[in-house]
């Protein structure tokens, strides 16, 4: 490395780049030629999520990274890699953040190349933010801001990206796995739905172009997703294979149309792919590890990545794929295979290429970067396209300031200011109480909104007794008055009592969460086992809560129905209902509600509820008649 490299990096890291200004506007300077095996090592973002001292089976180790283990430092430093992401289990308080991305950036500075790491993050907002609840401000969600565009267009779409930026920057976070701008068109889609903004292409590039500018403008690398849409797809891809039978013409005015506008307005500095079949796209096909022919899916695909993304929509920014250990990948390819092919179909970096999460794994990161460079040696992979990517990571990195400024101590003062600050927790407030839509089902007439009134026995019929307390809390905090609520969970095994509780009501506020969480939302594959259960234990509070709505409904008991998540249910929960209302939005945490903070969701909830406000926002997609999606559906989705 040059002299000047070498001065350009110690500024860096001395805080002589403010976070604020992004180094675009210093020189560019020119990149030394690096070895092939280092230039590979940029193209590799590792997953840190568990790390176990001792040997454990593979996939068994859930000990939280909090700490850079020397190990894993020096693998780092070894290798040269080139970023790392970060989930929830890593992020505890601002103070072990801070020094965890310190120490993965000293691990970076001590390579050969001493370029600084992407720490990146899936810090959407809604139902995918990493960051603890009470710690960062997670705001409702894409939809949520959908919901608002015909009063407030593009403000909270340009709010939420410059605080979720301001926010991640100050814990040394540089790169957010966001904004998605997916159009979901798909009513039964488990993976995408409250994370997309919209139905409408448009919309849906309007918004995340406005969230877009906000995060890069403050000094947060945007990364698209996923690359070309996974708007209408009924299997998750961490679990399954999905393929879109859109044709060429639709394909454009739907699913790439976002993307093709972002790409000209914004210059994201990262797309990712997404592991879906296009056939329309690309019709040719590859053989599984299991001997099986398969069409190619995007993250695999030339025909995708270069010549659509790169040629056709003229992107000249960093590609970088979804996390490889995803079935949609791993079920048809080794780890070796699969990134060597993802950088032959021309992705830049490879997310989540192995694991890494004991002693007896570190080795296999050596065998990979062993495997790519005898595919470069042998023209497996073409070496002035790996030279061109390097550059652009290179070019990438330089544009903004991935390293903290100042001593770890300054950084945490400035953490603590901008954290969910008070001013980040009213724009929360604002964008959820916007957000709250009234549904007018087609076979109801206009309701009248319901006041609940003291003296009233208001039961809250609830997913778990979470959501229940959050409601029931919010509820008390803004009634000028006491008011007389009893919480009933779905959870419960024996719900008899619940039928003599709702039996005795004077008015029922119920809520229901439709599809089941996904993979993504919960944090990833290693989270797989776990899936099995849940969706039998959802498919079991699916049917009481009919029975439930069902006895309601003979009653002639005042109810409200709160559509919680995607609103494509209140077809079906809400023709049991008075008045039908959604929030795109869940978010509680029993430590605030403990605290006595119900969240922003509750809150809006408990205002529309009380007849202090309206419920001001438009839904964002069309919610079909019952029939078009029921229960069964619903249950299947969630598989």
């Amino acid at each position: 490395m040059s002299d000047q490299q070498n001065w350009w990096q110690r500024l860096r890291w001395a805080g002589m780049l403010l976070p604020g200004v992004l180094a675009m506007s210093g020189p560019v300077l020119a990149v030394e030629e690096p070895s092939i095996s280092q230039m590979l090592g940029q193209k590799l973002m590792l997953d840190l999520r568990y790390y176990c001292d001792e040997a454990v089976a593979a996939g068994r180790c859930r000990t939280p990274l909090t700490s850079l283990p020397p190990q894993l430092a020096s693998l780092i430093s070894e290798h040269n890699i080139g970023g790392v992401i970060l989930f929830a289990e890593n992020l505890q308080d601002s103070a072990q953040i801070i020094r965890l991305n310190r120490q993965l950036q000293q691990a970076a500075a001590s390579s050969a190349l001493a370029q600084p790491l992407f720490i990146s993050i899936d810090q959407e907002g809604g139902r995918v933010a990493r960051l603890p609840r009470q710690l960062g401000t997670s705001f409702s969600g894409n939809m949520a801001i959908g919901a608002t565009y015909p009063l407030h267009g593009s403000h909270f779409a340009q709010a939420v990206g410059g605080i979720l930026a301001d926010e991640l920057l100050a814990l040394g976070i540089n790169v957010n796995f966001a904004p998605t701008v997916d159009v979901n068109v798909n009513p039964q889609n488990p993976v995408i739905n409250v994370r997309a903004f919209s139905e409408d292409p448009g919309v849906v590039a309007t918004l995340g172009s406005a969230m877009t500018d906000a995060m890069q403008q403050r000094g947060v690398i945007a990364a698209l997703k996923h690359f070309p849409g996974h708007g209408d797809t009924h299997i998750d891809s961490h679990l399954g294979l999905p393929r879109v039978e859109h044709s060429r013409q639709q394909i454009d005015q739907v699913d790439l149309l976002p993307f093709a506008e972002i790409i000209r307005s914004s210059n994201p500095g990262m797309i990712m792919t997404a592991h879906i079949q296009y056939p329309a796209l690309d019709s040719s096909t590859f053989s599984g590890k299991d001997g099986q022919q398969m069409l190619k899916p995007a993250t695999l695909s030339r025909a995708i990545l270069h010549d659509l993304l790169r040629q056709q929509l003229a992107y000249n920014g960093v590609i970088v794929t979804d996390a490889l250990d995803m079935a949609g990948i791993s079920h048809f390819f080794s780890p070796h295979e699969a990134v060597i092919a993802t950088f032959a179909a021309g992705a830049d970096i490879a997310l989540m290429p192995v694991k890494l999460q004991n002693p007896a794994e570190l080795a296999d990161l050596a065998a990979l970067l062993s495997a790519l460079e005898q595919a470069v040696a042998s023209g497996q992979l073409d070496r002035a396209e790996l030279q061109a990517s390097y550059q652009r990571i290179i070019a990438l990195k330089q544009q903004y300031p991935l390293l903290p400024a100042g001593s770890a101590a300054g950084q945490l003062a400035k953490a603590a200011k901008i954290l969910g600050s008070p001013m980040h927790r009213q724009v929360e407030l604002a964008l959820a109480q916007a957000a709250i839509t009234q549904i007018a089902l087609n076979s109801k007439p206009q309701p009248k909104p319901l006041t609940l009134a003291a003296g009233n026995k208001i039961v809250l019929l609830m997913p778990d007794s979470n959501k229940a307390a959050a409601l029931r809390l919010a509820l008390q905090q803004q009634s000028p008055q006491p008011l007389n609520i009893v919480n009933l969970s779905l959870l419960q095994d024996d719900l008899s009592e619940a039928s003599k509780l709702l039996a005795q009501a004077d008015v029922v506020v119920s809520g229901f969460i439709t599809p089941m969480p996904s993979l993504a939302e919960i944090g990833g594959m290693d989270d797989i086992a776990a899936m099995g259960p849940l969706a039998a234990r959802y498919q079991r509070q699916q049917q009481d809560f009919l029975n439930l709505l069902s006895q309601l409904r003979q009653q002639q008991t005042p109810h409200v129905y709160i559509s919680l998540r995607a609103p494509y249910d209140a077809a079906i929960y809400g023709q049991y209902a008075d008045l039908v209302l959604a929030s795109y939005a869940y978010n509680s945490d029993d430590n605030a509600i403990a605290a006595g903070d119900p969240g922003a969701t509750y809150t809006a909830l408990a205002r529309v509820l009380l007849g202090q406000t309206s419920a001001s926002g438009s839904l964002p997609v069309t919610v079909l008649p019952a029939a078009a999606l029921q229960p069964s559906s619903v249950a299947e989705a969630a598989r």
